[in-house]
């Protein structure tokens, strides 16, 4: 089971090739209007979440996430159930 931090702080790292040079990531940054992340960079990140946390997301809850903060929270919960 992983902390929400913990989970937060991961993201950051992968996401950071999606990052313009200068922009901060936070917890409210939108993943498609800030980072401009399109369908197949979003199954991308996805299947690499996967692999480091080592469980399966249904994708029909990311029609739930807009944000870091979202998909943090989403994974938090994925990896608290098992």
């Amino acid at each position: 089971m992983k902390g929400y931090e913990e989970i937060l702080a991961q993201l950051y790292e992968m996401l950071k090739p999606s990052v313009k040079p200068g922009y901060t990531l936070e917890e409210d940054t939108d993943l498609v209007a800030d980072l401009g992340l399109d369908s197949l960079k979003v199954m991308t990140l996805v299947e690499e979440v996967e692999d480091y946390f080592d469980i399966s997301i249904p994708l029909n809850i990311l029609a739930n996430v807009r944000t870091i903060k979202d998909f943090a929270t989403q994974l938090q919960q994925l990896t608290e159930e098992g």
